[in-house]
């Protein structure tokens, strides 16, 4: 545990500043919900929230950089990792798209806090260190990794998104996210489902490339192969749904929840309780 030491006060500052932006943003959405107030809410507050953002990213940057350097590879082996990890690339896509997309900032309201699902779990988790597999030394492990971080990171903004479009049909909420509609905000919200698939297609392929260099196969339908096949299948048939048969828009927010409760499982979940070659123990 004392050898660790250096790079926890990074995280938990990353954390910190993470929980100000959801507070500032929940803070915001209650007031503007109000009667007789204003039904967006000012650049100042949208500032605040990115800057707590970024800064929580550039902190577990350096933590992630501590632990990096100390170890000697790259922070994805065990659970802690990955989570911290996970903190980090959520974190730096969501500031780019806040930054870049205005009209979906109303969103940060649901994304912080799932984010914060990851935030709660790393704080009972031992920062134990890991070893790394010699499985590991290959360049397309980079390219998966990297596309799976994209991918989810994706689907975290459409979800974010999906979550708005239900939480205006709450009387209380409804002028907090008055910025668009409910079909402006569905639209949004399936393009970045679109860019999920994208980045998922990639993934997959990367990690069979990947598993063919490791250990000579390209697919062996273990837990999380499986699982991530069917992750895939279901942003497909998801927006298969929504361009062929024009399902209503809180329906098309509720299967985009439930695909990124897909996503998540399979990404946090099935690697811990499988056997697969993902868990890093061959």
């Amino acid at each position: 545990m004392t050898s660790t030491v250096t790079e926890l006060p990074w995280m938990w500052a990353g954390l910190f500043s993470y929980a100000l932006a959801t507070i500032i943003a929940f803070r915001t959405v209650w007031q503007l919900g109000g009667v007789g107030s204003i039904a967006l809410p000012s650049r100042n507050t949208e500032r605040w929230i990115l800057l707590f953002i970024v800064s929580g990213v550039v902190l577990l940057t350096i933590a992630l950089g501590v632990r990096w350097d100390r170890l000697g590879h790259g922070p994805f082996v065990n659970l802690y990792e990955l989570l911290m990890s996970q903190l980090f690339s959520l974190g730096l896509i969501y500031a780019i798209v806040y930054w870049r997309v205005p009209s979906l900032r109303s969103s940060a309201v649901v994304v912080l806090p799932l984010i914060w699902i990851l935030g709660t779990w790393i704080l009972f988790l031992e920062p134990v260190d890991s070893r790394f597999p010699p499985t590991y030394h290959n360049n397309w492990l980079w390219a998966h990794v990297g596309f799976g971080k994209v991918f989810l990171s994706f689907c975290l903004v459409a979800a974010g998104l999906a979550g708005v479009i239900l939480l205006r049909a709450i009387p209380r909420f409804g002028r907090s996210f008055s910025n668009m509609s409910d079909a402006a905000l569905d639209q949004l919200a399936w393009r970045f489902m679109m860019l999920a698939l994208v980045f998922d297609s990639l993934m997959l392929i990367a990690g069979a490339v990947w598993a063919q260099d490791a250990w000579g196969r390209y697919w062996s339908w273990d837990a999380l192969e499986t699982s991530s096949f069917i992750t895939w299948l279901s942003i497909g048939a998801g927006i298969h749904a929504r361009l062929s048969f024009k399902i209503p828009i809180r329906m098309g927010a509720l299967v985009i929840l439930a695909i990124f409760g897909l996503a998540f499982t399979t990404y946090f979940g099935a690697p811990y309780y499988s056997e697969a070659a993902h868990k890093g123990v061959i």
